[in-house]
């Protein structure tokens, strides 16, 4: 009986070396090496861009039910002018089309949020300018609410890969603090939507993979955006807006933060 190659034995040893190395880089958290790409399946992209399909035809379907508008003054807005100069046009539009204006913005809003498009700080301001602070808190508090609740169910299908690949560490650390939080997980889950210990983007991916319950991630959700929302609804009429670099990235200055809210 012929010996193997002695340099057959070596890569064989090399590779088994390589794969024990790969095993514990992703049981304490790391990336492995040798994976630098998405760590999706062929099954898991298919059931993405089938979700992403879905959601995109339902909001063009929405945007054909509406009336017709003059979309050529419908620009970003870069000062405050601007953005009064939006919403005059976009609050006659919305007087004239309550129901249809309604529709569009919650699915707009709601379609961002679940695919975590930038830009929804800007939905926000607008449903403040709108609206006014009491029911444009109710919009906004509704939308983040239910595309929160979206992305959640979203990463429960095919997110448990990518948020091990993007943020392995961030989600070991947020395994073990629910670990020890499991009969206090409602008051846990408020203060991390009430204070910026983890993003919210992470927040909602992570939780069905660290087995939040729903119900709990929900209320958590439903209560805990209410003060930053409350905040951003009111920004409209109490800031000095200056140039923005994207939808989703405002440079604000105001001037009296700590002033109260006006009636």
């Amino acid at each position: 009986m012929m010996a193997a190659p002695r340099n057959l034995v070596v890569r064989d040893e090399e590779n088994a070396k390589v794969v024990v190395e790969e095993e514990e880089d992703w049981s304490t958290g790391k990336k492995p090496k040798s994976s630098e790409r998405l760590p999706l399946t062929r099954w898991e992209v298919a059931a993405a861009l089938s979700v992403f399909f879905i959601f995109s035809t339902g909001l063009f379907c929405v945007y054909l039910t509406m009336p017709p508008a003059d979309y050529g003054k419908l620009k970003l807005p870069r000062t405050i002018a601007d953005l009064r100069l939006l919403k005059d046009h976009l609050g006659t539009y919305a007087k004239d089309y309550p129901a249809q204006f309604i529709l569009g913005y919650c699915s707009t809003y709601i379609f961002m949020q679940t695919f975590m498009i930038p830009g929804t700080i800007f939905m926000s301001l607008l449903a403040g300018a709108l609206f006014g602070v009491v029911r444009g808190l109710m919009l906004v508090v509704f939308n983040a609410t239910a595309g929160a609740s979206s992305c959640f169910f979203l990463s429960k299908l095919i997110g448990r890969p990518l948020v091990s690949w993007l943020w392995p560490e961030k989600l070991r650390f947020f395994q073990a603090e629910i670990a020890k939080r499991k009969e206090k997980l409602l008051n846990y889950m408020l203060f991390l939507r009430i204070t910026p210990t983890l993003p919210n983007l992470f927040i909602n991916l992570a939780s069905p993979i660290v087995d939040i319950p729903f119900h709990i991630f929900f209320v958590a959700t439903l209560v805990g955006l209410i003060p930053a929302s409350y905040i951003t609804v009111r920004l409209f009429l109490k800031c000095d807006m200056k140039i923005v670099k994207s939808p989703s990235l405002f440079q604000i200055f105001w001037s009296s933060a700590s002033t109260p809210a006006a009636n």
